[in-house]
This record gives C-alpha cells, sequence and structure tokens, in this order.
C-alpha cells in the first residue's frame, strides 16, 4: 500500500492540517463552483436546419396564432372567467376536463415514444427553452458578433462601445420578452383588447402581472440560465435514462476509430501516426449549447441538439475523412452488433398512441353540444296520486355547450306508457347556460313489471341541431 500523505502543520484559524484544508477546499470549489459562461459556436448543417426550421415553425405558431380570427372571434381563445375554451370552431367547458386529461396522456405517451426511439428529440428541437434560447443568441451574435469577438467583448474594459453593445442587446432581449408574455395572455384575453389596454393603460392587475412575470421568465431563462435550465433545473434531464435502451438512437462518439485522438497536417496519414479520426480541434465542444465534450460519452447534459454532428462532419469533409465520427446510432451499432429500431417497447408506446389518438378524436368528433343530467329526488321512493297513478320526482339541470342560444324541447320515451308533468318543456338556454327543471312521471301501477324500471329523458333543440337523452330510474311499489 502506498504511505498516507503525512499531516502538515495546523492551521492557526481552523486548527485542521493544511493539507486537509486544502482538499476541503477543492471540495467546496466543485460543489458551489461558479459558473462559466457558455460561448457556443455558430453550426451549419443538416440538423442546424431542421432545428431552425423547428424553431422558425413554432414560434410562427405561438406568435401568430392569438391573431387568427373564427365567426367574429379569436379563434384561439381560453376564456377563463366566462369558462370557455374556444379552438377554433370547438368550444370546451369545464365538463369536457377529460379531453385535457386525455392530451396530457398523449403528450407524455409521445415524449416516451420519441425519447425511446430517438433519444431527446424534444429536447433538441422543440422545447421552449431550446427555441427561445436559439432567437436570443441570434439577437447575440446579430449585435456582439460571433464567439470570439462575444469573449472579446466581456474580457474588454467598460467603455462607451461596450455598454451601447450590451445595453442594444438587452433592450432587444427585453423587447422581445415583453412581447412573449403580451402574447401569452393573448391565449386567455382577447389578444386585441388587451393591446388596446396597454396603450390607454387600461389593463387589470392579473394581466399586468401575468405579461411582467412571463417576459420576465423568458428574460431570465433564455438569456440568463440557458443551459443551467436543462442541467440543474429540467427534471427531464435526471429520468430520461429509464427510457433508454441500446437500440434508441442517441448522439454519439464513434470511439474506436476516433482515438487516439491527435493533430496532424492535412496530407497525414493517421494510419502511420498512430492516430484515430479525430484531429482534437474541439469543434463539437465550442458548438455545444451545454459545454460538454461528446467525446466523453453520452451524458445526461446533452440535450441532444446534434450541433456536434453537424461541426464534425463539416471538419472530416475538410481534412478529406469520412464523416460519421460524431453521429446519430445507437450501443448496439458501436459494440457492431445488430439495431432494432422496430422492437416491442416501440410498439406498445405506438398501439397506445394510436388508439388513444383515435379515442379522443371520435369522441370529440361526436361530442353532444348540450349536456342533459337526470337527479331523481331520493327524500321519497314514490307517491301514489289521488288518481291512484305512481309518481316520482326529478330534477332536470341543462347545459347548453354549444357557441349559440337554442331553445329546447324535452320529452320522454319508454315503456310502459308514462306521462311527463313539467312546468315548461320548452326552454331557451343562452350559450354556456345552465337551466335545472324539476319534473315528474306518472306510471299506471298496472303497467309496472318490476319495482325499478328504466326510463329515458330526451332533449332536442327546436332546429334539430342538438339531441341527448340520458336514462334514469323509476321506482315503484312491488308488483
Amino acid at each position: 500500500m502506498p504511505a498516507a500523505e503525512p499531516l502538515k502543520e495546523p492551521d492557526s484559524r481552523t486548527g485542521q492540517p493544511a493539507n486537509r484544508r486544502s482538499k476541503d477546499k477543492d471540495i467546496e470549489q466543485a460543489l458551489y463552483e461558479k459558473r462559466q459562461k457558455i460561448y457556443p459556436r455558430q453550426v451549419h448543417g443538416l440538423f442546424a436546419r431542421l432545428r431552425l426550421s423547428g424553431v422558425a415553425m413554432l414560434m410562427g405558431i405561438y406568435y401568430f396564432t392569438p391573431w387568427l380570427m373564427w365567426d367574429e372571434r379569436q379563434a384561439i381563445l381560453f376564456d377563463l372567467p366566462g369558462r370557455k375554451f374556444y379552438i377554433f370552431g370547438l368550444v370546451f367547458w369545464p365538463q369536457d376536463l377529460i379531453y385535457l386529461s386525455a392530451l396530457l396522456i398523449l403528450a407524455a405517451l409521445s415524449l416516451f415514444f420519441f425519447t425511446a426511439l430517438a433519444g431527446r428529440l424534444w429536447c433538441g428541437y422543440a422545447c421552449p427553452q431550446t427555441v427561445w434560447t436559439e432567437v436570443f443568441l441570434w439577437i447575440e451574435r446579430r449585435i456582439e458578433g460571433d464567439r470570439m469577438k462575444q469573449i472579446k467583448l466581456d474580457k474588454a474594459p467598460w467603455d462607451g462601445r461596450k455598454l451601447a453593445l450590451k445595453g442594444a442587446k438587452h433592450t432587444a432581449w427585453i423587447a422581445l420578452s415583453l412581447w412573449t408574455g403580451y402574447t401569452f395572455v393573448g391565449y386567455f384575453t382577447p389578444i386585441r383588447e388587451l393591446g388596446q389596454g396597454i396603450l390607454q393603460l387600461g389593463i387589470g392587475p392579473w394581466e399586468t402581472f401575468w405579461v411582467l412575470f412571463y417576459g420576465f421568465a423568458t428574460y431570465g431563462n433564455a438569456g440568463w440560465l440557458r443551459e443551467q435550465v436543462c442541467i440543474y433545473m429540467c427534471p427531464y434531464a435526471r429520468f430520461q435514462s429509464a427510457m433508454f435502451d441500446k437500440d434508441t438512437l442517441i448522439i454519439s462518439y464513434d470511439t474506436a476509430r476516433g482515438e487516439p485522438r491527435g493533430s496532424r497536417k492535412r496530407s497525414a496519414d493517421p494510419g502511420q501516426l498512430g492516430l484515430g479520426d479525430c484531429i482534437d480541434c474541439t469543434m463539437c465542444v465550442q458548438v455545444c449549447p451545454t459545454g460538454i465534450d461528446i467525446r466523453e460519452g453520452l451524458q445526461y447534459q446533452c440535450i441532444g441538439c446534434a450541433a456536434c454532428v453537424d461541426a464534425c462532419d463539416d471538419v472530416m469533409a475538410r481534412v478529406g475523412y469520412e464523416p460519421g465520427l460524431v453521429r446519430y446510432t445507437t450501443e448496439n451499432a458501436l459494440d457492431g452488433k445488430q439495431t432494432h429500431i422496430i422492437r416491442p417497447r416501440m410498439l406498445v408506446y405506438a398501439g397506445i398512441l394510436i388508439a388513444l389518438l383515435v379515442t379522443v378524436v371520435v369522441s370529440i368528433a361526436y361530442r353532444a353540444p348540450a349536456k342533459l343530467d337526470v337527479i331523481r329526488d331520493r327524500n321519497a321512493l314514490f307517491r301514489e296520486t289521488d288518481e291512484g297513478l305512481i309518481e316520482n320526482v326529478y330534477t332536470l339541470r341543462i347545459l347548453n355547450k354549444d357557441g349559440r342560444e337554442h331553445g329546447f324541447v324535452i320529452s320522454i320515451g319508454g315503456q310502459p306508457p308514462m306521462e311527463l308533468l313539467i312546468d315548461n318543456p320548452e326552454i331557451s338556454i343562452a350559450s354556456g347556460g345552465v337551466a335545472d327543471l324539476s319534473a315528474r312521471i306518472r306510471i299506471d301501477p298496472v303497467d309496472l313489471k318490476s319495482r325499478s324500471t328504466e326510463v329515458e329523458f330526451q332533449l332536442k333543440s327546436k332546429d334539430g341541431s342538438v339531441s341527448v337523452s340520458e336514462s334514469a330510474r323509476f321506482v315503484g311499489p312491488l308488483p
């Protein structure tokens, strides 16, 4: 065994040996190390174009959707005070919360499916943190210059030029952040009314709070925190590995081909130098938005943006080597084994996704624009009228879920013959309105074959566009 390191003289302030104090300081520095700003180099290539196309599409959807109109109203509007969710021609109510639950389940299953298929596709191409960070980086490059100019500017002393560049950058960031917050609130308050209220300084406190809060969150996350959100704040980075297997497509460095790495002249033969294809240019590190070295293996900080793939392929093309030293691949492929893209896990995820999606689409397509609830009076099972008929009392609750007012007619069907007594069998209910009615059903006891009989209340609109029914039980004496 190697001899233990002798303890040095204790420190006069702490009483601990000097070398132990030094180790404690190193541990403390590792735990509480100050963040080193990352300056990702701009990269060009196939995956960069795909990523920028996704950013443009998602940003366009987010910023322009609230301005779309449908039937003289905002096409997509979540009217919380009115308890209405407008999505183009559909109107959803709090009673339709099950569709939101189904949507969340679909989103979760989609995440599982695409993660098991190709790793962190969501993080690299569609996550809001990635999307807005890309836009903020673009603004930063347009104002401060490329990576080397940004590093040089940050190291330079403060002067008029640096103050002007930094001020212009943060002004642009804040303007975009406030517009982002304004757009976000525009999904819940009609965006045109919200704009007029802001110009007239007449918006309410809640709108003001959420515009500023969402704008501040965008400015802080995309402008300042950036990769810190992905590494330390996002829980997905911690449990993503549970959805990986050896057939999952991941971004990986081909160690067998690239090692040993080392610089060389372009005309040199790496085989004669005993080197692999990696020229140790560190371009894969310089373009990484989280600052990792992909050559060290798969790491939870990797967001799957494939910037290192584009950068490495560009370097390989310049030195005349085959592309793919860093690429989308699988652990099995790196080990020389066959990769199975279609496997039981993928089939299960896909089957559940398709079944749930079809169920949701069909249920929405056949969703009744009105709802009828029948509540039988339980204070008395039944009562006998002066004419000798058996009577049950019910409360009918009608909800008009359509986007316009309807006149409704209430009737009853089924066997045996029965009589419906209701104060107002025809009633008009406004969009989103609720009406409670008291109804009575009378049946001749001679026609009752059992103590409990099923009856059916029918609700139809006068124009015939709405028709729903609800069954209930009629209780009578023993036959």
